[in-house]
């Protein structure tokens, strides 16, 4: 989940994941996601921060080197299936108030409001089709360079969430002033 979380993949694109698909021992790690596995039928690039690397690091003892990412426990050869992330969600609290996919959408409203990113490079990296058509034939840019960027920010933002806050119990608070 926090995979995806910080990739902003579909859920497609993360249960049909391979190994080979992953370029990590680089300066600049990338995961290549092949055109039949995306919704577009288009070759997708997603440059991969260090946190998403330390997943990909952890789960090479269950899975790794070959074949699928996320494989079902059960039998290696198939991928996880398409509810497995869906009840994990679930099982972290979030039935009927969140959806896998809604984590693309959550990405794509912080990565905007910080204003740190153009609309374009964003769009980029959720992989959606420019509406343009004849922008969409002549402009093949992949900005890659700066979803870089986006995408460390985005993870550093991702990790900051995960660090706890001094909360005061405002009963507890109330009660010992009594």
């Amino acid at each position: 989940m926090r995979f995806m979380i910080l990739t902003f993949a579909r859920t497609k694109e993360l249960r049909f994941a391979e190994w080979k698909e992953f370029n990590l021992d680089c300066v600049e790690p990338l995961w290549t996601v092949p055109a039949e596995n995306m919704k577009m039928r288009k070759t997708h690039h997603v440059p991969l921060a260090p946190q998403a690397v330390k997943i990909l690091d952890e789960m090479r003892q269950f899975s790794g080197p070959d074949g699928y990412l996320f494989p079902q426990i059960r039998n290696p050869k198939k991928t996880i299936s398409e509810n497995d992330l869906l009840y994990y969600l679930y099982r972290l609290g979030y039935h009927s108030r969140h959806t896998v996919h809604g984590f693309r959408s959550l990405a794509d409203t912080i990565l905007n409001e910080s204003r740190k990113w153009y609309p374009d490079v964003i769009e980029l990296q959720l992989a959606h089709q420019e509406g343009n058509k004849v922008r969409r034939a002549y402009n093949r840019a992949e900005h890659l360079d700066e979803r870089r960027k986006m995408m460390l920010w985005w993870a550093n933002y991702v990790d900051s969430l995960m660090i706890p806050a001094d909360v005061i119990d405002l009963i507890t608070e109330r009660k010992r002033r009594a």
